[in-house]
């Protein structure tokens, strides 16, 4: 078992990588590291290098994920994947997602300098687009694996219109081969994702780890607002159709339904005014619209008033209104094995296990149609997440270290159990 002062070691060893990784990113605040973008590109040998010292080989797929493999997953013996996305938001933290990839191969690495061989095959996994920024897609690698991928996806542009089809040929891999990507169920024991919480419950009850229990349903709506265009000086403010004044009533109303409701949360997160003149009374407003909650039941009734709410708005303004569904992914459970084998290994490290739910969506969202799922999470600060203040501490690292390699070491026997 690893001692304090080498989990406090392993702590400022993992933060030591992640600094390095997130210089990987366009300038300005933060870490900015787009799908299929130079920064993914240039990232990718340091990840293929801490994948050598955790003793993997790695390979970059048809999707655009690098996967390192241990000698017994590449000869095909049931295997363990664990990893996260190297993918950020615009302007992100350092943590979200890179933590996922470079913790289990420091944890892989620190057990072989120990000369621990695990008797199962290993994986760890760099998915390439989780946070769906740059495409209109997302979990591209998640679904390659789980065979659930879409070829109409690489058809979606970015917004200098390059399609994902070119952007991966850009990136030195063939879209056209994503298809062979797809894994045998009867091969893969599991997945498995370290994050940091992006909440603050961990914070408040001062832990350093929790263990996820399930991940929250998603779905997003594109909303077209759309009204008559006018001189802002000859026009009078009686009878106008403005379609900014409008939607800004449908975000105020959104917002209101979603503060008066327990079980979900949502935003409005992007908005596009045209013509965008100083001059010129807006016609055309399209904004997103995005809802998360766990219960399916809870959403869709959600979702039935916001909208209905709308379309009255739109009607008494004398506006049009079009409402386009653009992603839905349904929540998912944790396998129960695999949430008891890391409270078993929160123990072990002397954590009091703590069971929480996850009100982001990651990649086990696609991976569950392939395998079991499991997440560890992991204090932050303040409970931010996609912000340039993201933080965690070198002593929850090395905890968080510490009870990975504590729960593959105790996998077989778990995985035998179930």
């Amino acid at each position: 078992m690893t001692t304090e002062p080498e989990a406090a070691s392993l702590g400022r060893r993992l933060l030591s990588r992640l600094d390095q990784a997130a210089t990987y990113s366009r300038p300005g605040a933060g870490v900015t590291r787009l799908y299929c973008s130079d920064e993914h590109q240039r990232l990718l040998p340091l990840l293929e290098a801490w994948m050598g010292r955790a003793g993997l080989e790695a390979t970059l797929d048809a999707a655009g994920t690098l996967v390192g493999r241990c000698p017994r997953a590449r000869a095909g013996e049931p295997t363990l994947i664990l990893g996260s996305h190297q993918d950020s938001v615009i302007e992100g933290g350092k943590y979200d997602g890179m933590l996922g990839i470079a913790l289990p191969l420091l944890a892989l690495e620190t057990l072989r300098e120990q000369g621990i061989e695990l008797p199962f095959g290993v994986e760890v996994v760099a998915f390439g687009d989780e946070e769906g920024v740059r495409f209109p897609s997302t979990l591209v690698g998640s679904r390659a694996l789980a065979g659930t991928f879409d070829p109409a996806m690489l058809d979606g542009q970015d917004d200098d219109g390059i399609s994902l089809r070119d952007a991966l040929a850009g990136l030195g891999v063939d879209p056209s081969r994503i298809h062979e990507l797809a894994r045998d169920p009867d091969r893969v024991i599991g997945f498995v994702e370290v994050h940091i919480e992006q909440g603050p419950v961990l914070e408040h009850e001062n832990l350093s780890v929790g263990v996820v229990t399930a991940l929250t349903g998603i779905e997003r709506h594109r909303i077209r607002v759309s009204g008559k265009a006018g001189h802002a000086g000859t026009t009078p403010m009686k009878g106008r159709h403005d379609a900014l004044v409008g939607a800004a009533e449908m975000v105020v109303e959104i917002d209101r339904q979603l503060n008066a409701l327990d079980a979900m949360v949502g935003v409005v997160g992007h908005l596009d005014v045209r013509p965008n003149a100083v001059n010129v009374i807006p016609s055309e407003v399209t904004f997103t619209l995005e809802l998360r909650a766990p219960q399916r039941g809870t959403r869709h009734a959600a979702r039935h008033q916001i909208l209905t709410a709308l379309e009255s708005i739109a009607t008494a303004r004398g506006l049009q209104l079009a409402i386009t569904p653009a992603y839905e992914a349904e929540g998912v459970e944790c396998a129960p094995w695999l949430i008891e084998s890391l409270e078993e290994a929160c123990q072990a490290c002397g954590q009091r296990p703590k069971r929480l739910f996850s009100g982001a969506g990651h990649d086990g969202l696609a991976m569950h149609d392939l395998t079991d799922i499991g997440m560890l999470f992991v204090r932050c600060r303040d409970g931010l997440s996609h912000h340039p203040d993201e933080a965690i501490t070198a002593d929850d690292a090395g905890m968080a270290t510490r009870v990975i390699m504590a729960f593959l070491e105790g996998m077989e026997v778990a995985y035998q159990r179930n």
